[in-house]
């Protein structure tokens, strides 16, 4: 979760706003070059998690409620619409056309509901593993 978080801040508040500088000749081959690679980076180990975070609603020890998995999983279906309502189209608009200043502020603009999304898991997920290290006291 800790990593999820890192890279999609490191994605949305490092990268998204430096696309600013790149020129327009360059901008479609760059943007169609990185996208491979943040699918490996970014949203494999998400969906990683996502997959974790599922098993736990069957392996799952008695100190964690399930309330919280349940809640985490919440988590993740809104950065998942998120991703696909609003994200993913932008993204597939960059690789068609190149880069729009306007395209990319609403880029920027839908990420922070992803950001939060993944950084109430971070802090839910720390609490669980409180409860885990504590024996659920």
């Amino acid at each position: 979760m800790c990593y999820v978080l890192g890279a999609t801040f490191v994605e949305g508040l490092v990268n998204y706003r430096s696309w600013r500088y790149i020129g327009p000749q360059e901008f479609k081959a760059y943007h169609q070059a990185i996208g491979p690679r943040v699918i490996a980076i970014v949203v494999a180990p998400f969906v990683i998690s996502v997959v974790l975070t599922v098993l736990l609603l069957w392996f799952r020890p008695r100190s964690i409620p399930l309330w919280s998995v349940c809640l985490s999983l919440g988590a993740d279906l809104l950065a998942i619409i998120v991703s696909f309502a609003f994200q993913i189209p932008i993204q597939l608009q960059f690789d068609r056309n190149g880069l729009s200043l306007p395209t990319l502020e609403r880029l920027i603009k839908m990420e922070w509901i992803r950001n939060a999304a993944h950084s109430f898991n971070v802090v839910l997920f720390v609490w669980m593993m409180l409860r885990l290290t504590n024996n659920g006291r």
